[in-house]
């Protein structure tokens, strides 16, 4: 098949979720023989990326305007450049979707979380949100959702049953250390968070928490945002000489920083299922998880809970466990994402509804 991906930043990841998961996903297609187009918004060195033909077209740099407009210019190409089936990202993209149809191309639209309760929007923003909730219930020929509890959601909302496919990660460790000498930091001496830092995600409540908490181990806060300088900002208004916040890493640097943390801290409280939480789950980290829902089901009894309020007690907590009892934590935790979130069985579901969708294969 000939497949496009829309709605993301592009690749090579540099963002977010919905990049790495374009990368992943369109890498594994071409693998199995198919072509990939991936619409980005930042220009890359070569036409393509380990396969993947990456199609640049510009947006307006706007916190409301960036992915829609982007998507929207995306679309009036793809209308123009015939594929066997589309593959869109994000419901703020809904609008969109009933394009590529009347042109006979078949569209999966792939949901995301309830986007509509973050902080960072403003009321017309949440409004977006809801109606592109709507809107996806009509317009693509298939949804997507990546937690069950999204699938739940639209199920009981609005009467639509979608297809869930859950998001993928690697297990195992990784050897090198570089970026953690490049830290300051050693293996297994320090806790780790990695999220964009928006208020919703709790960067701030990760940090006055570690605050409370006499040990010696650091705090690595990785992590980066376009549009929330005022909240960055207050995060990073510390004087705690164990903290370390470089920003944003990615790639191979950010799998060795997940490889050797003493933990990761997962402080999400909205959107679906978090990437970081199964990477660090697969790369055997001890995780500690806000408990949300959609959290809970994804540590599946492999990590250890925690509320807004007693997350420095369950940082001790963490600290005082014996090795063996965090080894049988470590073990359910990639033994969980081996089980339920291999790269290949989420690559094998959505090559199987794109070649229904095209009618290549029955479904």
């Amino acid at each position: 098949m000939r497949i496009a991906i829309l709605g993301t930043r592009g690749i090579p990841a540099r963002y977010g979720g919905f990049e790495t998961f374009a990368e992943e996903l369109g890498t594994r297609l071409v693998a199995r023989g198919h072509q990939v187009t991936v619409y980005t918004r930042q220009r890359h060195s070569a036409p393509c990326y380990r396969g993947v033909a990456l199609q640049y077209l510009p947006t307006i740099r706007h916190k409301y305007l960036d992915t829609v407009v982007h998507t929207f210019l995306s679309t009036l190409h793809l209308l123009a450049h015939r594929h066997d089936a589309v593959l869109y990202c994000n419901a703020a993209n809904a609008l969109f979707t009933f394009l590529p149809r009347l042109f006979g191309m078949p569209v999966a639209l792939n949901v995301d979380g309830l986007e509509r309760n973050r902080k960072k929007w403003n009321r017309l923003g949440r409004a977006w949100y809801l109606m592109s909730e709507r809107l996806s219930t009509w317009f693509p020929n298939a949804v997507v959702s990546d937690a069950q509890k999204i699938a739940d959601y639209y199920q009981a909302r609005y009467g639509k049953a979608t297809c869930f496919i859950p998001y993928g990660a690697e297990t195992g460790k990784v050897a090198g250390t570089e970026t953690l000498e490049k830290l300051g930091l050693e293996p297994g001496r320090y806790f780790l968070y990695v999220s964009r830092l928006e208020p919703e995600n709790n960067a701030l409540l990760v940090r006055r928490a570690f605050e409370q908490v006499a040990t010696d181990l650091k705090l690595a806060l990785i992590g980066d945002a376009p549009y929330a300088h005022e909240y960055i900002r207050e995060v990073r208004n510390t004087t705690d000489p164990r903290i370390v916040m470089p920003g944003a890493i990615y790639g191979r640097g950010y799998h060795e920083l997940l490889s050797h943390c003493f933990a990761y801290i997962h402080a999400t409280e909205v959107g679906g299922t978090h990437p970081a939480l199964i990477e660090a789950m697969g790369r055997g980290a001890l995780v500690l998880y806000l408990n949300t829902p959609e959290n809970a089901e994804v540590a599946g009894g492999a990590g250890i809970p925690f509320e807004h309020a007693n997350l420095a007690d369950r940082i001790r907590y963490a600290l005082d466990l014996s090795l063996p009892e965090r080894e049988q934590w470590i073990d359910r935790a990639v033994a969980r994402v081996r089980e339920r979130y291999s790269w290949e069985a989420v690559t094998g579901a959505y090559e199987n509804l794109l070649l229904s969708l095209s009618g290549k294969r029955q479904p």
